[in-house]
């Protein structure tokens, strides 16, 4: 009788022993398959560096992107990094200059353009934009002590001062043909003072961060022009890459982190303006 117990103690440890078994085998092809779909995705994202979302911006744009030193720092900035975290990847911000941005963009310079772009139409042909990660508009801007122009209307024929290759200089094309390019922002809203152009016409987050931070004596005219989506461009043969992007962003929203990033450079939720 003693035998037969052992012997049926033994067969139930080999059964058991075997179960065993059978789970860690499917456990590692758990973990296996799991690692081999992040290798998948990374491949279906198509990236310029593995492991890294690299995105471009002008890097003149405060308080949206811009240097203090070598860094980059600002809002666009930030949602970046927020949005490689979450897709899983190191973020890497980089400059290129605006006018040639979309270029360096299908050129493969870079996975993404996080630089406040305007998702418009024509750009559209050329490149896939995200959901918008910020509403803004084309607003007018003239100097404090300037009381000629109070009104769109009041822009016909004066100089107009906007970012070169931005969309801001056809919304100054309705109403003159004297129109001078700069680099950046910042440059153009500073002539104003000087009267080197009558009026500017910029972002309205950009023209009025720069009337508190820089104390520049500038003044808002009239309503904003149009309401922007502001949106991510990446590459058309991207897909996985835009999905990913607009899933980051949607759950930032979601959980808060979106807002929090927002009021600790404007004191609103950008997105709901």
């Amino acid at each position: 009788m003693k035998k037969k117990v052992t012997s049926l103690t033994l067969l139930i440890g080999v059964i058991f022993l075997f179960i065993l078994s059978g789970c860690g085998v499917s456990n590692n092809t758990k973990v296996s398959g799991t690692t081999d779909e992040k290798k998948e995705k990374d491949v279906k994202m198509n990236l310029i560096n593995k492991g890294k979302l690299t995105f471009a911006m002008s890097g003149l744009l405060k308080p949206l992107n811009y240097k203090e030193g070598d860094k980059l720092v600002g809002f666009d900035v930030e949602i970046g990094m927020e949005i490689a975290k979450r897709i899983g990847l190191e973020p890497n911000p980089v400059t290129n200059p605006w006018e040639t941005i979309l270029q360096g963009l299908k050129g493969k310079k870079y996975d993404a353009i996080i630089g406040s772009m305007t998702a418009t139409e024509e750009r559209a042909k050329q490149v896939d934009f995200s959901n918008p990660y910020y509403i803004s508009g084309a607003q007018i801007f003239v100097a404090d002590s300037n009381n000629t122009i109070k009104t769109k209307a009041d822009l016909k024929d004066k100089k107009i001062g906007v970012v070169q290759a931005s969309t801001y200089k056809q919304d100054a094309e309705l109403y003159t043909k004297d129109i001078k390019s700069y680099p950046s922002d910042i440059y153009a809203l500073q002539d104003l003072g000087p009267g080197r152009v009558d009026a500017v016409i910029t972002d309205r987050i950009v023209g009025i961060f720069a009337m508190k931070e820089s104390g520049l004596k500038i003044k808002p005219v009239d309503d904003v022009i149009k309401k922007e989506n502001i949106a991510i461009a990446v590459n058309k043969d991207n897909p996985a890459l835009l999905k990913a992007i607009n899933d980051a962003i949607k759950s930032m929203v979601e959980d808060g982190t979106y807002e929090k990033i927002s009021i600790k450079w404007f004191g609103v939720n950008l997105l709901k303006k």
